[in-house]
């Protein structure tokens, strides 16, 4: 009689072979042949195959063949490029609105529950995606394949996480508990800490200043370094010694002050950028300026922190509710005229720089406006790096991701022309090695 534990064996094992002998039969195999490549990683190969293997590039070149059980798309008058990645986007997110406390009883739990509200360090966008969201899918059809997923929020408003904009197919469930489908769509996290700050506009609530939010942040980073300080003394004392109390928001802002965790300030004036540098480098913070709307005019500031730019291509236009001959200040006009050119200015400053979507609510908007910054003086080949390989190397994935090269994510973007310019269409697009709909059309291919 066979003994229930070696009954329990045998299924698992007939189940897994099962679950295996599927995979087989779907190998997801493709490759993309006499196709234009632009890896992103070195000059452009005019007439190659991409070779795609269970989620991986596994061969990129101009001499390499098709394997026998691929998947083959004709790529002859295509372009193959890495896929974009969109460096500022609060889609697929679903982060609870600030509420007051419906039963406080007294002013100090009034100011705590605010105090939850704009310093939340410990907040990770990775624990509110919505898994397949379709706000994140519809970027794939923009050539978007990954997108860095950023709290909404106020002063200290959390960690951000590189995410697929289309999570891969999930393996079947052997069990009763499944896993979290969100961590699938996940690339890293955390990536950022971010900071904002947003005009103020009072109400009685602390702070209701402009001075009041950067002294509010600045007091945040003095109280993380002195916990940090606290807790250090504690595990020093050789006899009983008074332990600190616990903060979540003060624990989560140490790998921030190590240096470790970039810290992500948006700032869009020169003024804003030099508050944010001089604020990261009076804690030693590793600074990545965002939006950057005027970064040329301190490229040299930027440059000399080593900060990093992620420039927001949701460019400044004339409101639709001003009157056809109403006036504009000077200073808008000029913002509005000069926000193409500032990636131009960033790439001769040898400032390593992405863009982000930002407030765009068309994602097709993000590549055209980022084609009007090539207009505007920036190179191509540079364009094609900030929105992959230099996106990818800020989100600290660039071992992984952005270029097409051998034992990298298989995320691309095949396009019948230059991505840049206004006529070409996205023909295909590939998360993860998997093809993705765009359209009305899904990938084609031969077997």
């Amino acid at each position: 009689m066979r003994h229930p534990r070696a009954t329990i064996l045998l299924a698992s094992a007939l189940v897994a072979a099962f679950v295996l002998a599927g995979r087989a039969e779907a190998p997801n195999v493709y490759a993309i042949a006499g196709a234009r490549i632009v890896t992103a990683a070195g000059p452009a190969i005019e007439s190659g195959t991409v070779v795609i293997r269970g989620g991986v590039i596994e061969a990129v070149g101009a001499s390499v063949a098709a394997p026998p059980d691929a998947v083959v798309v004709d790529g002859k008058g295509l372009t193959v490029y890495p896929g974009l990645i969109d460096m500022g986007t609060s889609a697929g997110l679903s982060i609870p609105a600030y509420a007051p406390p419906a039963d406080a009883k007294t002013l100090m739990e009034i100011e705590r529950a605010r105090r939850q509200a704009i310093l939340r360090p410990q907040l990770e966008a990775a624990a509110y995606l919505r898994a397949d969201a379709p706000a994140l899918r519809r970027l794939a059809a923009a050539g978007i394949t990954a997108a860095l997923a950023v709290p909404t929020g106020d002063l200290v408003k959390g960690r951000s996480t590189l995410v697929s904009v289309v999570a891969p197919d999930e393996e079947p469930q052997i069990g009763n508990v499944a896993g979290d489908r969100r961590g699938l769509q996940v690339l890293r996290s955390p990536v950022a800490l971010h900071v904002s700050f947003p005009p103020r506009e009072g109400g009685g609530v602390y702070p209701a200043s402009l001075m009041g939010a950067i002294a509010f942040v600045r007091q945040a980073f003095l109280d993380g370094g002195h916990y940090q300080l606290e807790w250090a003394r504690a595990a020093r004392a050789k006899g009983p010694a008074e332990r600190p109390a616990y903060d979540p928001a003060l624990e989560a802002l140490q790998p921030a002050l190590a240096g470790t965790l970039p810290v992500a300030f948006e700032a869009g004036s020169a003024l804003e950028i030099r508050r944010a540098l001089a604020l990261a480098k009076e804690f030693g913070l590793a600074p990545i300026v965002t939006g950057a709307l005027e970064a040329d005019a301190t490229s040299a500031d930027l440059a000399a922190q080593h900060a990093w730019v992620i420039y927001s291509l949701d460019y400044p236009v004339r409101p639709l509710s001003l009157a056809p001959d109403a006036d504009e200040p000077i200073r808008t006009l000029r913002d509005r005229a000069n926000a193409p050119k500032v990636p131009a200015a960033l790439q001769r400053a040898g400032i390593l720089f992405a863009f982000e979507s930002g407030g765009l609510s068309e994602p097709k908007a993000f590549l055209r406006n980022a084609a009007k910054a090539v207009k505007a003086g920036l190179p191509e080949d540079a364009a094609v790096r900030a929105l992959t390989i230099n996106a990818a190397t800020i989100a600290g994935v660039a071992d992984r991701l952005g270029s097409i090269e051998r034992g990298k994510i298989a995320n691309l973007v095949v396009t019948d022309g230059n991505v840049f310019d206004e006529k070409t269409a996205i023909k295909q697009v590939y998360v993860d090695g998997r093809p993705v709909t765009v359209g009305e059309a899904a990938v084609g291919g031969r077997q």
